[in-house]
């Protein structure tokens, strides 16, 4: 790094700083947790936010539905009133995305990782039911597909899901999902595309060859409209099933969770996404949800220890907690005593751990 670069970081540290010079600070600014981030990990938030506000004298946390993404940028904007305590993510943290905090001083991190969820593809309730391999998907939603040669790559052909699989319905392939700054996007591409893409042999062989052209063929989603970009807004994919039997959307476990009256879920490698089967790893596309904190923020922020405090309790994520009504699946015991322990002690994530 130049020596102006370290001058501009450590005056933008120094700045940030300022924000918290004095106890008073908060009181003349804000007198709230403030917490944005992942659409699926929000519901869980709102409610332990609410359980918070009217079991404590703090006010209710303020929680903003963002995406992964863009929650993460805004978190490591800076350290101050001005900036969120915590983002929600449904993914983990990037190294990137630690560096970019780093160098808006945001230095301290805790990682608090708070159960799992499954990504689901849905379609509405009456619509015919779908059994799909992860190759399905694969070959239903890439951009380009392995042609007939060994290594040849075409724009992908298919209209219908049974042109993908003749078991498949003859129905028109619309699928509506998350933006790229969404982590359950991520999570998909990674977790169903991916495991799609490694079953042709040539490709798979890719990822210790070239990883590069590995990550573009197996992540790559189609852009010619059987894949539709729907928001961050799951109520909104739920309304548009609703409205097209023939469509489906991709959304976590827990949304699908809350409304089993409106929508269900597509087996997936012969696997339903139900909650024991998430929670047993059976489920093939299942991704772990975090939030992350900012040290610098704790015991500044009226209420922010008591907000977490209250996140890691065993009321809340233990096995019998009100967030298991709501389709988290909780983690095992030892795991929850250990991340509990490290939220006490606002242990900071380490950048050699991503």
């Amino acid at each position: 790094m130049s020596t102006s670069a370290r001058l501009i970081t450590l005056l933008v540290a120094g700045i940030s700083a300022l924000a918290f010079a004095g106890p008073s600070s908060a009181q003349s600014g804000r007198d709230y947790v403030y917490v944005v981030g992942s659409s699926t990990v929000y519901p869980f938030a709102t409610v332990v936010a609410e359980r918070f506000g009217r079991g404590s004298e703090f006010k209710t946390p303020k929680i903003e539905s963002t995406g992964s993404g863009g929650g993460l940028k805004l978190f490591c904007d800076g350290v101050g009133v001005d900036f969120p305590d915590v983002a929600n993510a449904s993914r983990a943290i990037k190294a990137s995305e630690v560096e970019t905090c780093a160098a808006h001083g945001v230095t301290e991190i805790v990682e608090v990782k708070i159960g799992y969820d499954g990504i689901v593809l849905a379609n509405a309730l009456g619509a015919p039911a779908m059994k799909l391999s992860r190759a399905d998907i694969f070959m239903a939603l890439a951009k380009e597909i392995p042609g007939k040669g060994e290594g040849e790559l075409i724009a992908n052909p298919y209209t219908t899901w049974n042109e993908v699989n003749p078991e498949l319905p003859a129905i028109r392939i619309e699928v509506l999902g998350p933006p790229p700054t969404s982590g359950t996007r991520d999570a998909f591409v990674e977790l169903a595309m991916e495991g799609g893409c490694k079953t042709v042999g040539w490709v798979k062989a890719l990822k210790s060859t070239n990883k590069n052209q590995f990550k573009a063929i197996c992540h790559t989603i189609r852009e010619d409209g059987a894949f539709i970009e729907a928001g961050e807004n799951d109520n909104l994919i739920v309304q548009k099933l609703q409205a097209n039997p023939d469509a489906f959307g991709i959304f976590g476990f827990s949304f699908l969770d809350q409304n089993m009256e409106k929508v269900k879920g597509s087996l997936i490698d012969g696997v339903a996404p139900t909650f024991d089967d998430i929670a047993a790893g059976d489920y093939p596309v299942s991704r772990p949800l975090f939030f992350y904190v900012k040290k610098a923020h704790v015991d500044v922020i009226p209420g922010l220890r008591g907000f977490l405090r209250e996140f890691t309790s065993e009321r809340a994520w233990g096995e019998e907690g009100y967030l298991s009504d709501r389709g988290l699946i909780p983690m095992p015991d030892k795991e929850r005593l250990t991340i509990a322990a490290n939220v006490r002690d606002l242990k900071p994530l380490m950048l050699a751990e991503q």
